[in-house]
């Protein structure tokens, strides 16, 4: 059965066409990507608790006045350079993951004011959860790599054999801690957070699930590791 394909128009790419499977999985990663990014703006502005990762971010934006969003960048970098000795290999959406998040995380702060009083906290504090659970689906049904945080979760699994589940938690209560030290926000959404991104999680990645194609693209690396989600 031929493939559809959509056609690029226009110089320099006329004529250049990329099967719809593949279009579609483009559209979902950067999505995900940038919802993710709103929705971890959502969880700063609630004032309520931060997902791990960005507990640290915010730490350590508050500690040398650059952005969260910055600072996100930066260490997504920084861990993307430790895949090296574990032999990960990146794909377009580790890459992506890198410079996407941040810069949305930031365009959505500059636009979304803290939120007073518990009327206004709780709400965004859920939608940010929720929010960020259909960002996770989006991002990993498209299948074009794991984030650099989860890639070095499954680069240390593999090297040291011990269980990802293990790995993961000594990782994030690490970056907790230390972000919580550094002057992060750790409360009732850290909590929230922890507990319901797994489910929500699961439940999008069968929403946003994108049929196998009928041969193997070549477009990009694709790939996700077997029991991580996203972290930005």
């Amino acid at each position: 059965m031929r493939q559809a394909t959509t056609t690029i128009r226009g110089h320099p790419l006329s004529g250049f066409s990329l099967p719809d499977h593949v279009v579609r999985r483009l559209v979902q990663l950067y999505a995900g990507l940038v919802l993710y990014g709103v929705s971890s703006a959502l969880l700063v502005r609630s004032g309520l608790g931060l997902e791990p990762w960005n507990v640290l971010h915010q730490g350590l934006a508050e500690r040398t006045g650059l952005s969260i969003g910055t600072v996100l960048i930066l260490v997504g970098a920084v861990v993307l350079l430790l895949w090296i000795p574990l032999r990960q290999r990146p794909g377009l959406g580790t890459v992506s993951n890198v410079f996407v998040i941040g810069l949305a995380m930031d365009g959505s702060l500059a636009l979304v004011p803290d939120a007073h009083g518990y009327t206004l906290q709780v709400p965004m504090l859920v939608g940010g959860v929720v929010m960020n659970g259909a960002a996770t689906g989006l991002y990993i049904a498209a299948r074009f790599g794991p984030g650099p945080r989860d890639g070095l979760m499954t680069g240390l699994h593999r090297r040291t054999g011990r269980s990802i589940r293990l790995i993961r938690t000594a990782v994030e209560v690490t970056v907790v801690v230390t972000g919580f030290l550094l002057g992060g926000t750790v409360g009732v959404g850290t909590l929230l957070y922890a507990l319901s991104i797994g489910p929500l999680a699961q439940f999008f990645l069968r929403v946003f699930a994108v049929p196998t194609a009928p041969e193997r693209s070549t477009v990009v690396a694709t790939g996700t590791p077997r029991g991580a989600i996203l972290r930005p």
